[in-house]
């Protein structure tokens, strides 16, 4: 079991950690190479879009092949973006490099997330989906941190080189918890439903990162990719969304939930060492380390997550984690305009708590699958956070940009600063939309026949 866990935490906080770390970086990257801000917008969603876009089909496939072949190659695929993100000269080297470790880290987090279907037992998967999501949290919080102390002391190159270490860590472990053989009855990918909805998914972030610069064009063509895919989905005899999770109510709830709570939080977090640095002229270094106040928080917080769930249900602490995490929000935005930090420490606490109340979207998403679709439903999980992180990014950039073009004339720190409290209140509308959701699609009691059947703890009291 400690093999298991030790490979799951390492997973989750190695590929989002690669989701984060640019943060801190981009800024001596920008400066390096040259890049205004929708190219750095795109090192972020590079790795961001081949993640969501093949994690669905990616699930199946760790079905047909097995854990072993699956993680091997995929961490052999991780290590070498990394080595070539680390290498580049031009923007577009490294954006490459970003797309390679995203399709790696798509095949990847289905492997690892089968892990705890099918080497631990349910209270293991519970120890299991909270640690996969504390390491989640804290990668997301420790990246910019680290980002910048390694772009500042070493080179933004270190940013990608990083990596490397963690992916020979988890190679050496492959063999102990590769315990799942292929399955050449667990279906056929639909690699073509997988083209029209990554298509989809890239045009309409395109859209929105393009927004007032020819987006309307993307967004028309991405509703279009959109509408195509939802048509061939119900007419075609492979699909790339199972039918048996679709018509879930807890699972796909937990996907709207957990899309709200991504696209919320992680736009604001991408920009966040960009403002420290920019308007309140700190390094890299000291940009990203408030963000360690998140990370913190989060752990200290996972505890209570198991005194909880008996006392309040799946969906009220899923909904106080969102609230709380609104709550930090509004917090940093009422203090924005105070150039210094320290004021911002409570609200910075308040998300790492409230992400933590959230871990039961993992955990009881999961258990309520057939064993043969683990593999999927951990892919689309995980997709629904890569799509919101990817759109996160996109919209709390295009909120930043708009205020912040509206308010240039007050100067450029300044407009900066009110861009990025426009993101805030953005982002703290979506945490409170997520938080109505849950209570309403993860309540166990209003949760359908077919959902009880699949899961014993919805009839439970």
């Amino acid at each position: 079991m400690r093999a298991t866990l030790l490979m799951i935490g390492l997973g989750a906080f190695v590929t989002t950690l690669d989701n984060t770390i640019v943060a801190a970086g981009v800024p001596s990257l920008a400066r390096e190479l040259g890049l205004d801000l929708p190219t750095l917008q795109w090192v972020s969603i590079g790795y961001m879009l081949p993640f969501a876009g093949l994690l669905p089909v990616a699930g199946t496939l760790v079905d047909r092949w097995g854990q072993a072949v699956t993680l091997r190659a995929g961490l052999l695929a991780f290590g070498a973006g990394a080595a070539l993100g680390g290498f580049a000269t031009t923007a577009w080297l490294v954006v490459s490099a970003r797309v390679l470790q995203g399709a790696a880290a798509a095949f990847l987090v289905p492997a690892l997330l089968s892990l705890l279907r099918t080497n631990l037992d349910a209270r293991g998967r519970a120890v299991g989906a909270t640690v996969w999501t504390a390491c989640l949290a804290v990668a997301l919080a420790l990246g910019p941190a680290l980002g910048g102390v390694l772009s500042e002391y070493l080179g933004w190159g270190w940013i990608f080189f990083v990596n490397l270490p963690f992916v020979v860590v988890m190679l050496a472990l492959v063999r102990r918890v590769a315990v799942a053989d292929r399955d050449p009855a667990a279906g056929r990918p639909a690699v073509l439903s997988m083209l029209v909805v990554t298509t989809a998914m890239v045009l309409t972030t395109a859209a929105v990162v393009e927004l007032g610069r020819g987006g309307a064009v993307f967004g028309a063509a991405g509703t279009a990719f959109a509408i195509w895919f939802v048509i061939r989905e119900r007419r075609a005899r492979v699909r790339l969304v199972p039918p048996e999770l679709t018509g879930t109510r807890v699972f796909t709830g937990a996907l709207t939930v957990q899309l709200l709570w991504g696209l919320g939080v992680s736009g604001v977090f991408f920009f966040t060492p960009l403002l420290h640095q920019e308007s309140l002229g700190l390094g890299p270094v000291l940009a990203g380390l408030p963000l360690v106040v998140v990370a913190v928080a989060v752990v200290a917080a996972t505890p209570l997550v198991p005194w909880a769930l008996p006392r309040f249900g799946p969906h009220r602490t899923v909904a106080i984690g969102l609230v709380t995490v609104a709550a930090g929000l509004l917090a940093i935005a009422a203090v924005n305009h105070v150039p210094e930090i320290p004021p911002r420490i409570p609200g910075l606490v308040l998300i790492g708590a409230g992400s933590a109340m959230t871990t039961p979207l993992t955990s009881y998403a999961l258990e309520i699958v057939a064993e043969r679709h683990a593999g999927t439903a951990s892919g689309l999980l995980t997709a629904s956070r890569e799509l919101s992180s990817a759109l996160g990014v996109a919209l709390i950039g295009a909120v930043l940009s708009v205020v912040r073009t509206a308010r240039i004339d007050e100067g450029a720190a300044a407009a900066l600063a009110d861009g990025y409290t426009a993101g805030l209140l953005t982002a703290a509308a979506l945490q409170a939309a997520g938080a109505l959701l849950a209570l309403r699609l993860l309540n166990p009691r209003s949760s359908s026949p077919s959902d009880k059947r699949s899961a014993p703890f919805l009839t439970s009291p």
